[in-house]
């Protein structure tokens, strides 16, 4: 294979990473929309360098040219979740979707790697617009918590680094912190519905104060100025208060007089 070619082979590749982050980015936002908990935390996506595509050849003895339908992590998203129970309602929202074909998946979770490594991995088949019509690749999805993506970082760098040969008394050290990750996951999931209640608290919170500042900012273009500042100090005043419920209230009646001035604004 001509080395002028790579380019022309990844670029499929390139524009599937970026629209499968753009999708997964947009069922967060779909979550957060609705006010509702996203079992998506973040979306980062990769693609495989040339060099590390070149590694992979001479390690499985894989033809050059045979690369598209032999490499099946060319293009790479790798998505955070909070929880354990997440990861697997994303692999649900995964396989219930039209736009990507699940061909391959392994449970790392459920059957951790010898060296403590834990993720879900997904291959999946995507299709991609190029000028030459419509083509299929493959495109790997990890699905891991916070935690288990902190642990495999930093046990990718010393494989690095080692060159898949760590020194034994590293290796031990790392399926020690391996067995803590696991325990730290295990901990969240226990107290589940209480870190659910906090965090839904807080988006609501968020949301409602987004509201009542944005409808603040229309009433300074339509009201009386005298007015707008005596609501815009009640409102500084409750929101000290840390109380959702009196905030939920004043959004309500702020959002009676908002009413009122659209009202008069279309006579």
């Amino acid at each position: 294979m001509e080395i002028q070619l790579w380019r022309e082979i990844l670029m499929p590749y390139e524009l599937a990473v970026k629209e499968l982050e753009v999708k997964f980015n947009h069922i967060i936002n779909e979550y957060r929309v609705q006010k509702m908990y996203s079992p998506i935390e973040t979306v980062t996506g990769r693609l495989k360098s040339i060099s590390s595509i070149l590694e992979k050849c001479r390690k499985k003895d894989i033809p050059i040219e045979n690369i598209t339908e032999q490499i099946e992590d060319i293009a790479g998203i790798r998505i955070m979740c909070q929880f354990v129970e997440d990861i697997y309602r994303v692999v649900d929202i995964i396989r219930n979707r039209n736009d990507m074909e699940i061909y391959q998946e392994k449970d790392y979770i459920a059957n951790a790697k010898p060296s403590g490594y834990r993720s879900y991995h997904l291959i999946v088949k995507y299709n991609i617009e190029t000028l030459e019509g419509t083509r299929k690749i493959f495109a790997e999805i990890q699905i891991r918590t916070l935690a288990m993506n902190f642990w495999a970082t930093i046990e990718h760098s010393l494989q690095y680094k080692y060159r898949q040969n760590i020194p034994e008394h590293i290796t031990k050290r790392l399926t020690a912190s391996a067995e803590a990750i696991l325990k730290l996951d295990e901990e969240m999931s226990s107290i589940h519905d209480e870190i659910m209640d906090a965090q839904s608290s807080f988006i609501i919170h968020a949301a409602i104060v987004s509201e009542i500042l944005n409808n603040i900012q229309n009433l300074y273009k339509v009201a009386n100025r005298r007015e707008v500042i005596k609501i815009q100090d009640e409102f500084f005043e409750i929101y000290k208060l840390n109380d959702l419920e009196q905030l939920k209230s004043f959004a309500r009646q702020l959002d009676i007089i908002a009413e009122g001035y659209r009202a008069q604004s279309l006579r």
